[in-house]
């Protein structure tokens, strides 16, 4: 009988997991929440605990202290759309095919020797997102702020959508109104957005606090129009310049970001959820060019330089991270999709190459592998220069020119279409990228370029090869010297 009523038991529970949409695989008590703040266009050095003097950070600062910082992240690419492509894909650009923000050539057609490879603009709905295996494996998901890979985030595997939409950045800026955005519209007057998506993140986690849940918290912030938050005016202003950053109203917008992780935060401890969270803090891309500085790196968002691309990252994960860690293993957006499965006990999926590892290993104190991989970049498009900052570029008219790039170990070696050029740097000498040895170490150049050009053939990569017949190098050179001597006015003037 003892036996019978377990059965009947059993079947009960099973049906039960069965129609209320869970895998009766699934173990909740060794699921931790997932909560994975992700900034735009936030600078490697954009946080205290990085080395600010200017920007104040002190939510953020305590999380990473109380985990694992990463010294070497970057990006999968140097601006927004390829970036997060990759990143909810696991996928490197040439296999999503999303290269730039949109399909259209960028900068002056008289200035390009090539013709760009296009690409497309929206992540294909075939595609499995990390999202999706998580919803799969029982978490409820959540995206909040910006998306910019399609229209529509929920078929991608989130359930809740608050701002997300194809726009780049806050569709009306950072006040409203903020347009005709899910969870977004009949705003009031003030409401700062980068506020009102911290307070959305809480009332998400106060409705899922019985089940688990992901959210991906996907901050405007600092995106432009460099928009103040205009309370918080006056105290930049009144506070003496640091000799990195300096910018009041940046300030201000990142101050907004890490007043709402601590109000988050401190929700997590009232709901007794803090110990079974993991907290992971990412950026898209390097800082925006003329209203930060990634020194001692070279380069901003838009460029292949470090500036470009390493971003801040830090896991704070009770229980299972030990505190005050930092790791320089170089790792990578693409990395991300099989670490958040592995958090979350989700399936990676069958018949999707994902091109990352899992940093759980990392997270756990294992030994690195970076001796044994290789971290690669493809960009076969253009992106124009700023008009403010030129400086911390190959040449003073584009960001970035069609280019693939390797690191592997301290080596990382940049290729450049239009002329064959190569750029071979020594990172643990030369952080900054000042000086090439593309010729002094000619084996080690040939080493790199051959493992490109191998991962350039395995995945497919485009190479762009077709002459631009707009390209004027006359016009071109006369736009350089312009640039030039506008450049050196402008320092003789500082």
């Amino acid at each position: 009988m003892q036996s019978l009523n377990y059965k009947i038991t059993a079947a009960v529970l099973l049906i039960a997991i069965t129609v209320a949409g869970w895998t009766p695989f699934t173990t909740f008590a060794n699921q931790p929440n997932i909560l994975f703040i992700y900034l735009d266009d936030f600078g490697w050095r954009d946080t205290a605990y990085m080395g600010s003097d200017f920007y104040e950070t002190p939510h953020l600062d305590r999380l990473a202290r109380g985990g694992m910082i990463f010294s070497d992240a970057y990006s999968c690419a140097a601006n927004c759309a390829p970036a997060r492509a990759s990143l909810l894909s696991g996928q490197y650009t040439p296999r999503h095919e999303i290269f730039n923000v949109g399909t259209n050539p960028r900068g002056s057609a008289k200035h390009r020797r090539l013709e760009h490879i296009a690409g497309t603009k929206t992540l294909s709905p075939r595609i499995k997102t990390w999202a999706k295996q998580l919803q799969a494996a029982g978490y409820r998901t959540a995206t909040m702020g910006k998306w910019h890979l399609s229209q529509d985030p929920l078929p991608y595997g989130f359930d809740v959508n608050i701002g997300g939409s194809h726009s780049g950045g806050p569709p009306k800026g950072y006040y409203p109104p903020h347009g005709n955005v899910p969870g977004l519209q009949n705003a009031p007057a003030n409401e700062y957005v980068t506020d009102r998506l911290a307070s959305e993140a809480i009332k998400f986690i106060e409705s899922s606090k019985d089940q688990p849940w992901c959210l991906y918290l996907t901050h405007f912030a600092v995106h432009t129009p460099i928009q103040p938050k205009k309370e918080l005016m006056k105290k930049y202003q009144a506070k003496p310049p640091g000799a990195l950053h300096d910018n009041e109203k940046m300030a201000t917008m990142i101050q907004a970001v890490d007043d709402g992780v601590g109000r988050i935060m401190s929700k997590l401890d009232e709901l007794k959820l803090t110990d079974k969270t993991v907290v992971l803090f990412y950026s898209d891309n390097g800082g925006y060019g003329p209203a930060t500085d990634m020194a001692p790196l070279k380069g901003y968002k838009g460029t292949y330089y470090e500036g470009g691309i390493r971003v801040p990252f830090f896991v704070n994960w009770p229980g299972v991270v030990k505190p005050n860690q930092t790791n320089s293993e170089p790792i990578t957006g693409v990395d991300l999709y099989p670490t958040l499965c592995e958090i979350g006990g989700a399936k990676l999926p069958t018949n999707q190459p994902l091109d990352g590892i899992s940093l759980v290993p990392l997270f756990e104190g294992q030994p690195s592998l970076a001796e044994t991989r290789s971290l690669f970049w493809h960009f076969p498009t253009y992106l124009q220069s700023y008009a403010q900052v030129h400086d911390e570029q190959r040449d003073p008219l584009f960001r970035t020119r069609p280019c693939s790039v390797i690191r592997h170990g301290q080596w990382k070696l940049h290729q450049y279409f239009e002329d064959n050029a190569l750029e071979l740097y020594d990172l643990e000498n030369d952080i900054g990228e000042t000086t090439n040895l593309a010729t002094a170490q000619p084996g080690k150049t040939k080493e790199l370029l051959t493992r490109l050009q191998q991962w350039q053939k395995d995945i497919g990569a485009p190479i762009p090869s077709k002459a631009n017949p707009e390209f004027d190098a006359k016009a071109e050179q006369e736009a350089i010297r312009k640039k030039d001597r506008s450049l050196r006015s402008s320092n003789g003037r500082n």
